[in-house]
């Protein structure tokens, strides 16, 4: 059967995109989840989706559209939070229910009306909406590979300055890591993340690909460097997996792949209370 589904061109670009993409949102997960950003995808694709659904309505690209205004979202939830007087889950509820000042970008709410005035509810909104296998085209793959690249060095490459920053942004800023500097690229990495993959998982279940991996990988490892490899692989496996059954059963490939990485947390769990009993 994985021999059939790979002879599909469709196929071929759904599993790199989104694997690469997946590997992306678990390494970057990591940091976020332990950072208490965990809903920072939903709320940035709640942004997502308002910024496409206006950009497709007008006739613009998605991509070229949604990435600087899903960045800009970025910065304003890290900007907004930076003072401690917003905590961080509190500025994501808000930016996911809401637009942003100054017509940056609209909501959930605001692209579904624009949508539903202008083209309605079309195919192209559908599948931002909950994610389809189809959606991948070529430029996505190639965006989501390179992006996995970056990802993938920036964890190698400055590992012990991303631990740093994780753990103790103080200890961090006196050892003379540049904090805001990595904040800043973890945002537009986790924006673009973000907008990649609400094309394969939808703007309901992205978040999803940045949570599970994580908390699955905590259930056995305790070490950073162990959550992290545990969650990158565990993320790939799982969305294989997903894919897979997507293909041969007909269900939705986004909701799929959570169903998956579900039953991998609960694996994880369950052997992680045998081995504590």
């Amino acid at each position: 059967m994985i021999q059939e589904m790979m002879s599909y061109p469709f196929m071929v670009r759904a599993v790199l995109g989104g694997a690469a993409v997946s590997m992306c949102a678990a390494l970057l997960g990591v940091s976020l989840v332990l950072r208490r950003y965990s809903m920072i995808g939903d709320g940035l694709s709640h942004v997502s989706f308002g910024a496409l659904s206006i950009a497709i309505a007008l006739g613009w690209s998605p991509l070229k559209v949604s990435i600087p205004l899903v960045i800009a979202a970025a910065f304003f939830l890290l900007r907004i939070t930076e003072n401690g007087k917003v905590k961080s889950d509190a500025a994501i509820a808000v930016l996911s229910a809401s637009s942003l000042a100054a017509g940056i970008v609209g909501s959930l709410a605001i692209g579904i009306i624009v949508t539903s005035l202008t083209t309605g509810m079309t195919t192209d909104i559908s599948s931002y909406m909950f994610g389809s296998i189809l959606a991948m085209s070529r430029e996505d793959v190639f965006f989501s590979c390179l992006l996995s690249l970056v990802v993938f060095g920036m964890f190698v490459l400055f590992y012990n300055k991303m631990f740093a920053v994780t753990f103790d942004e103080n200890f961090a800023k006196a050892a003379g890591v540049k904090v805001e500097r990595y904040n800043v690229v973890i945002a537009v990495l986790t924006a673009v993340t973000i907008v990649l993959g609400m094309r394969m998982m939808g703007a309901m279940l992205i978040s999803s690909l940045i949570i599970f991996p994580p908390l699955t990988a905590m259930r056995l490892f305790r070490s950073f460097r162990g959550v992290v490899v545990c969650s990158g692989v565990l993320a790939v496996v799982c969305f294989c997996i997903g894919i897979v059954i997507s293909y041969g059963f007909s269900t939705p490939a986004g909701a799929s792949v959570v169903l998956v990485n579900l039953a991998a947390f609960l694996l994880f769990a369950a052997v992680k209370k045998i081995k504590e009993g």
